[in-house]
């Protein structure tokens, strides 16, 4: 029933010489690793607003050159990943700069947070995409978390199907989005452009405005670059590309900047022309909408495709995070399963974990993670920053052609995120310290696993210049725990004594009368074999037995001859799944507690019903 289930929802397996097929063209990529950074234009034009509104709607003006400051790191932003896409062709973007050029720390600190941020990405788009729904029908809005959950559950269902799969069927609601904008925009700067659009909703550009200063003009910019979240996930995903992925991820790149960029752009001046403050009521891109369209189809369209690029958001970390958790298991600071191609030839594990994190976010969170966004932002600049500063040592280091346009281009990137991490700290102090807690965290969970494939490489290493040294077992001791006299524990003692000829059955009875009862059986059977016999005051079999075993081992090291134990254990197996839960499990119980705690031999007897 399980793998029923399975193929029903994941599909068939693939084989892995069909990875080709998996891979990914410019117009599949770019539509599900930019869903994240172009949601952001839903929201970062409005974040802009929110900060100058603390002042007056006087001061909206100033959303013009704080969105060409935008403008101008999100150009420096692409042409460092650009280049760190071709000088890290295998992936893991800032977590591969930061590794190579600033040390394994900077690296860690790089991937953690990078880490973090998808999952808060999952968790934050996700639950926006459910306000929007739950908006539009009120009376779903007491479900929001159970909403926000399926929705999680189908999209990582959806990449677990496979990268070509997902893409085909979220690639149309990302363009729709981006046609629905384009509409908007187009439709604005027309009316804009033949008078239609009132000329008096706005104040006039250096109009001087009192209480406006450097630090809210600060805040406000750092609020607006909350629209570039997003952009590194092209370069973390190189493997997904058609061949030559490296060319075709740096096209990708370029692609997404100049559509963020005009979106972007186009937004900030229609809300600055038509004079659209923030609402707790009403989104800009709604109060947008209304204006240039009125509430008509065009209206509801881009409401519509706005709520399902919040949603498809996701799909960005659901792309980058199993990649960049390859790149760090591969260096042994993740669990080694993050490498494993599932059925599909997806990093399924990590597809998994990051629907689970996501899922448990949401419930810790209620649905309600607008407190969360501050933290994703600098989960996310924070790479920014370091991936500038280790492309900038390797210009220093290695000087190739053109090395000073691209150092250039590298500084002020630098800059403009390290002055934006820096005003996050200050004025969102209250809502980001806890990555100052988090981030050294997962850089010791990672040093922790770590130290643990190091210690495990050590103890397993084989020196292959030394002969194969022999140590011969003179002796095999074989225990086998009976519940009773069955064709199972029949079947077990054959092959016990097969092994070797010294062979104990052990019977742990909860009172004296089982005990004598199961002497005398064992007496009229006649197995050949002898029968140990222990009393459970604590009706527990685990202890009883591993006092024997303990008893046995002790006794064999006092020979001085090499002696092995090995424990026979009886198990059968319903025909049926559902049938297993109607027996007590104890022989697994006694498996696993002997594997766990013993050095001994420890084999499976199956017995399988026919009916």
């Amino acid at each position: 029933m399980y793998s029923k289930i399975k193929r029903l929802l994941i599909g068939k397996p693939l084989k892995s010489n069909e990875l080709h097929d998996q891979k990914l063209n410019k117009l599949k990529a770019l539509a599900i690793l930019s869903s994240d950074a172009l949601s952001s234009v839903a929201y970062g034009p409005e974040q802009i607003l929110i900060v100058l509104a603390t002042v007056s709607a006087i001061a909206f003006w100033y959303s013009l050159p704080i969105a060409i400051g935008v403008l101008i790191l999100l150009a420096a932003l692409i042409l460092s990943y650009r280049q760190i896409i071709y000088s890290y062709p295998h992936g893991g973007g800032a977590y591969m700069v930061a590794k190579e050029n600033l040390g394994m720390n900077f690296g860690l600190i790089a991937g953690g947070s990078l880490l973090v941020d998808y999952i808060l990405t999952v968790a934050v788009s996700v639950s926006a995409g459910t306000d929007a729904i739950t908006s539009a029908f009120p009376t779903l809005h007491p479900y929001s978390v159970i909403i926000a959950v399926c929705i999680v559950i189908i999209i990582t269902l959806l990449n677990l199907r496979g990268l070509t799969e997902s893409a085909t069927v979220l690639a149309y609601p990302v363009y729709l989005f981006v046609i629905a904008l384009a509409i908007l925009i187009i439709a604005g700067i027309y009316q804009v452009a033949t008078g239609h659009a009132p000329a008096h909703a706005h104040t006039a550009v250096g109009t001087p405005v009192a209480g406006v200063g450097l630090f809210l003009l600060l805040k406000a910019f750092s609020s607006g670059c909350s629209a570039l979240t997003g952009v590194e996930a092209v370069s973390n995903a190189i493997p997904n590309f058609k061949d030559p992925a490296p060319k075709n991820a740096a096209a990708t790149l370029v692609m997404m900047g100049c559509i963020l960029a005009f979106l972007f752009s186009g937004i900030v001046f229609l809300a600055y022309w038509y004079g659209i403050a923030p609402s707790a009521k009403e989104t800009v891109m709604s109060q947008l909408g209304a204006s240039i369209f009125g509430r008509n189809i065009f209206y509801y369209f881009i409401q519509a495709t706005t709520a399902l690029i919040l949603v498809l958001a996701a799909n960005t970390g659901f792309s980058a995070f199993p990649l960049l958790s390859f790149n760090l298991a591969k260096d042994k600071f993740m669990p080694r399963p993050f490498t494993v191609r599932g059925d599909r030839l997806g990093y399924s594990n990590g597809i998994i974990t990051l629907g689970v994190a996501s899922i448990i976010l949401i419930l810790i969170f209620k649905g309600n993670t607008e407190n969360l966004i501050p933290l994703y932002a600098v989960g996310v600049f924070i790479p920014f920053s370091l991936s500038q500063t280790g492309m900038i040592l390797k210009w220093i280091r290695e000087k190739p052609s053109g090395w000073m346009v691209k150092l250039a281009a590298n500084l002020s990137g630098a800059l403009i995120c390290y002055l934006i991490l820096i005003i996050f700290f200050v004025t969102k102090f209250s809502k980001v310290w806890i990555a100052l807690i988090f981030i050294p965290l997962v850089v010791f969970i990672f040093h922790k696993i770590h130290e643990h494939y190091i210690a495990v490489g050590d103890q397993l290493r084989v020196d292959l210049s030394k002969k194969l040294k022999d140590t011969p077992i003179n002796e095999n001791v074989v225990i086998v725990p009976v519940a009773g006299i069955t064709k199972v524990v029949a079947q077990s003692l054959n092959y016990a004594k097969s092994l070797s000829d010294n062979v104990i059955a052990v019977y742990v009875g909860q009172s004296p009368e089982a005990i004598e009862k199961m002497e005398k059986e064992w007496e009229q059977w006649d197995t050949g074999v002898r029968l140990v016999t222990l009393h459970s005051l604590y009706r527990s079999i685990l202890t009883p037995l591993s006092k024997f075993i303990d008893t046995v081992q002790y006794k064999t090291e006092q020979t001085g001859v090499k002696t092995a134990i090995t424990v026979v254990m009886p198990q059968f197996y319903t025909k049926r799944w559902w049938q297993s839960f109607l027996h007590n499990q104890s022989g697994l119980l006694i498996r696993a507690y002997l594997v766990r705690t013993k050095d001994i031999v420890i084999a499976t007897v199956p017995y399988r019903f026919k009916k």
